[in-house]
């Protein structure tokens, strides 16, 4: 690292649900502590979160409900790859000592995502996550604003709840989920649903179920 660049180190408190998002988003209170150098003026944080499916244990039903995303049994021990959840950036305004930010990042329930698949996937227990941090320090020697890089083995771990990414869905969805379908299958659906007059989609799915056998 440049000699005179702030020395940081962080560390990811806790998670809570954004309050007033537009969309399903959850907040990581990330701690910046200030180890020593000149005072910092700003930073831009570029935030890599990835989760890291072999940092915990499942039982028989969530290998069940994975088994689309890992494959079989015997398949796990090489399939339980690091998966990349989001990418975002966090303006961090001029602080000595510590602070506390948010990290946003946004939450999809689209099933076609790994990562909403791995979520909904788990019933209970905890998330390992890893936060990788680059970005760019502004800071002040001699009255100079001055600017070097956040070193690239900077990182910090956090194991989330999986009750706080159901719960954030729930308050979003109110028990139902979300699928995404081709239009001209959503057409024959449409078709169906009218076609026996079903009040609901979730009458036409269980019909079709009952008249698979499923």
């Amino acid at each position: 690292m440049t000699a005179g660049v702030p020395v940081l180190s962080m560390t990811v408190d806790g998670v809570r649900a954004a309050e007033y998002a537009a969309v399903p988003t959850l907040e990581f209170m990330l701690r910046i502590v200030h180890a020593g150098g000149p005072p910092v003026r700003s930073l831009t944080l570029d935030t890599q979160v990835r989760i890291s499916p072999a940092g915990r244990a499942y039982d028989e039903a969530s290998r069940e409900r994975l088994a689309e995303l890992f494959g079989r049994r015997e398949e796990w021990s090489r399939n339980l790859r690091s998966l990349l959840w989001a990418q975002t950036v966090t303006q961090v305004p001029a602080f000595s000592g510590e602070t506390v930010v948010a990290v946003r990042l946004a939450c999809t329930y689209d099933f076609e995502v790994a990562v909403a698949k791995y979520f909904h996937g788990l019933r209970e227990g905890e998330i390992p996550l890893e936060f990788l941090f680059s970005g760019t320090i502004f800071y002040l020697v001699e009255g100079r604003l001055l600017a070097g890089r956040v070193p690239w083995d900077c990182e910090a771990g956090f194991r989330m709840p999986v009750r706080a990414w159901r719960e954030l869905m729930d308050r979003y969805f109110a028990g139902s989920a979300w699928v995404r379908l081709d239009r001209e299958v959503f057409d024959r659906l449409y078709a169906y649903r009218v076609r026996h007059t079903l009040t609901g989609w979730d009458d036409v799915l269980d019909r079709l179920l009952k008249e698979g056998g499923g």
